[in-house]
């Protein structure tokens, strides 16, 4: 390995620059009076509305108790509805309000302006080689990702 090799800082420059994309969205969040982690959930929901509040653990890879806190600050805000399972009692499904699903549309357009600044001076061509890259660098990782 050359020292102009830039395998050791890998690792460093893409958590670095997620990071960064956290902070830059923390930053534009905060007007809206809800957190990126919020947001996150409301996104997920949006895809799957009607899913079991442990399908979303799993998919924001949180805690159902961390869920649960995050989910009663939504519901409180009127962000989210929680109604029961009718076929399973202990269950949970989750639902958009009115409020949020008005707001899916800014919050998408947020995150387009964030990443266009995020990829700003690179080429279309530019950015289609990061993202098939990006996409490879995830496909090794998730090789085996369920074997432990």
């Amino acid at each position: 390995m050359s020292s102009n090799d830039p395998t050791p800082q890998f690792g460093a420059m893409l958590a670095d620059s997620a990071r960064l994309m956290r902070k830059r969205f923390d930053q534009r969040l905060r007007f809206t009076g809800s957190t990126r982690a919020q947001w996150h959930a409301i996104f997920k929901i949006s895809k799957q509305e009607g899913m079991k509040q442990a399908e979303l653990a799993d998919a924001l890879e949180v805690e159902p108790i961390t869920l649960t806190r995050l989910l009663d600050r939504m519901e409180e805000g009127g962000w989210v509805e929680r109604q029961a399972d009718p076929n399973d009692r202990r269950a949970r499904l989750l639902f958009l309000t009115d409020k949020a699903r008005d707001a899916l549309g800014p919050m998408r357009l947020l995150a387009e302006e964030i990443f266009e600044e995020a990829l700003a001076g690179l080429d279309p061509a530019e950015r289609e080689q990061l993202m098939h890259l990006l996409m490879r660098v995830r496909t090794n990782l998730s090789k085996g990702e369920n074997d432990e």
